[in-house]
Formats: C-alpha cells, sequence, structure tokens
C-alpha cells in the first residue's frame, strides 16, 4: 500500500491525516544542534551527506512523522551558481547582492551539478534509511530565491528585489529564467535520487503585486511542474506560495499543483470549501500556537481537524516550526493527530 502522505497527494481522504512539520528538523531538537556544532559550518552541514541524513531523520525517531524532508536550504542553489553565500552564528544567510547585468552574468550553471552532488547523496542514503514513510525533495521557488538574490540578506519588504523587478524586467527576468531552468535540474535530479514527492517554497509570493505574482510566482511554478511531470508524473508537488491570499486558488489553477501549503493566515473551513477537491490541502496551524500549548494548541488543532475532515489533507504548521518550541508540546500534537 502506498504511503500515507502519498496516498493524500493523490487525492484520497486518509484518516487520520498524515503530518509533518515544516522545519521539523532543527534548532529546537537538542539532537540537532549537538550535530550542528560538530559540522563546523551550515553549508558544511547540509553538503555533509552522513550529518544530513542523520539530522532529517532525527525528527522521525523522535516524533514518528509521516514523512522526511532533505535536510537542506533553498539557498544552495544560487550558491552552486557562483554567489558568495555565508551563514553567521545567529544571524540569517548573507549573499553578495545581484543588482545588475555584470552580478547576472557572473553566475555559471555548469557548477551546479558538481556543487550539489552531494544533495543527491543524501536523498539515496535517505531512501534506504527512511522506512515506511514519504521521502521529500523540496527547492526554493524561483521568485523567492531570486528576492534573496537581489537583496543579499532576509528582509522584510525585499524593496530591493521588488524595485529591480519594477524597473528592470528584462534583468529581473532573465534571473527568473535561470533560476527555473536550474530548479527543474535540481528537483528532477532529486527524483532521480529518490525523493518521492517534491515541494516547492515561495516564502516571499505574498509580496508580489498581482501582476509580478501572475509572472514571477505561477508562470515559473507551473513551468517547473509541468517539466518535471513529462519526466516524472507519478511524483506529486506541493506548492507554498506564502500569503498569497486571495491569489492561491488562481496559483492552484495555473501550476496544477497536487498539493497546496496554506499560510497561518488562511480560514481552514474556507480553504476547505473554496480550493479543489482534487488538491490535497496541507497546513495551516500557527507555529506560535504550537509553542503556547495547552488549550490554545488544542483549540486550533480541532478546528483545522473539522474543517478537513473528508478531503485529501495534510497536517503541518503555516510557517516552519521555531526554535522555542517544548518538545512536549510537539509530543502532545502527534499523540492528538494520530488519535483523530
Amino acid at each position: 500500500m502506498a504511503k500515507r502522505l502519498l496516498r493524500s497527494l493523490t487525492g484520497e481522504a486518509v484518516w487520520p491525516p498524515p503530518v509533518w512539520l515544516m522545519r521539523q528538523a532543527g534548532r529546537y531538537l537538542p539532537e540537532y544542534r549537538d550535530v550542528r556544532a560538530r559540522a563546523g559550518g551550515f553549508i558544511e552541514l547540509c553538503t555533509t551527506p552522513a550529518l544530513a541524513e542523520e539530522v532529517t531523520l532525527q525528527p522521525l525517531r523522535r516524533f514518528g512523522f509521516d514523512a522526511a524532508i532533505l535536510f537542506s536550504d533553498i539557498l544552495l542553489l544560487p550558491w552552486a551558481l557562483g554567489q558568495d553565500l555565508r551563514y553567521g552564528d545567529g544571524e540569517g544567510p548573507v549573499l553578495a547582492p545581484i543588482r545588475d547585468a555584470a552580478g547576472l552574468a557572473a553566475l555559471r550553471s555548469e557548477g551546479v551539478p558538481g556543487a550539489l552532488a552531494a544533495v543527491m547523496e543524501t536523498l539515496r542514503r535517505l531512501r534506504s534509511s527512511v522506512g515506511d514513510v514519504a521521502l521529500i525533495g523540496f527547492a526554493g521557488g524561483p521568485f523567492t530565491v531570486a528576492c534573496y538574490m537581489v537583496e543579499g540578506c532576509g528582509a522584510r519588504e525585499w524593496s530591493a528585489a521588488r524595485l529591480l523587478a519594477w524597473r528592470d524586467p528584462p534583468l529581473f527576468s532573465a534571473l527568473l529564467e535561470l533560476l527555473t531552468e536550474q530548479t527543474i535540474y535540481y528537483l528532477l535530479a532529486q527524483i532521480e535520487a529518490g525523493a518521492e514527492a517534491v515541494m516547492l517554497f515561495d516564502s516571499c509570493a505574498g509580496l508580489a503585486a498581482p501582476s509580478m505574482f501572475r509572472a514571477y510566482v505561477a508562470a515559473p511554478s507551473a513551468r517547473i511542474i509541468a517539466a518535471l511531470r513529462a519526466r516524472h508524473p507519478e511524483v506529486p508537488v506541493i506548492g507554498f506560495p506564502r500569503r498569497a491570499g486571495c491569489l492561491v486558488g488562481e496559483f492552484v489553477a495555473a501550476t496544477g499543483v497536487d498539493g497546496i501549503g496554506l499560510d497561518t493566515s488562511w480560514d481552514p473551513a474556507m480553504a476547505a470549501a473554496t480550493l479543489p477537491r482534487r488538491v490535497a490541502i496541507q497546513g495551516n496551524l500557527d507555529p506560535l500556537a504550537l509553542v503556547a500549548g495547552g488549550a490554545v494548541l488544542q483549540r486550533e488543532t480541532e478546528a483545522i481537524l473539522a474543517a478537513m475532515r473528508g478531503r485529501p489533507f495534510i497536517f503541518n504548521l503555516g510557517h516552519g516550526i521555531v526554535p522555542e518550541t517544548p518538545l512536549e508540546h510537539v509530543a502532545a500534537l502527534m499523540a492528538r493527530l494520530r488519535a483523530a
């Protein structure tokens, strides 16, 4: 029988619902912090297969989730293209910003396969070690990756990236074209290395104006998914256009995703009533409700379960788990979901 998460992604209303959590491998786990300290750096952790495999498996051992998601980072692709990238202690990623044609011309796609070979080795190792849970690969949506590449760091408004898209559409479109092509390569390679489903994280999507969203979020995603389907029609794709609001339905129709990740702002009952039933909904517990625990966690979990029963659904968060999350709250959530 197919794995529970994969059954949901093919349109089956599996109950109790399969569950995994975005950023389920990470700083809230003491065992992760131990491995991270040994790795010497974040990029080294992502590109050392034995270590990346270990931290991918840690949350499965502790909580018994229904999926393992490759431990990696969406910015490994620009790093593989030759953009300078570093992760300092206690700070987010810092890149050398690309703001002009010279910066774009300096990127080199021929180095990508070699730079990302370790990621594929991690997936090959995981394919034989995850057991009866699904193995998810992933990449950043081209728009979100481009935002980081132009901005040079994480940002609240992504003003530099959005201004470049408005002021120099040919340059921004050329960057999106490169990222779309390389994301297709990257996800195909992940599938061929063992990923059973893949996810596109477009966490900056909600800041794009509608015309920008259609051109730079939905259109590249549709192209990527069509390319994956042409080679591997059996592998489902989950989209996550975070904070896209009323454009999520349009994204689903334009891209043909098998699953749609919802951010915290979505009302579960509205999502269940308005999004196509063929699409598995994934989400959307507030990560801070998981931190709060107790009655808050119970109430919010029950509302999601009540809204989603009877349709294809994967329980998850509305964004990634945060480092201060108590382990006992995750265990309590899992106990409730298994009893659904």
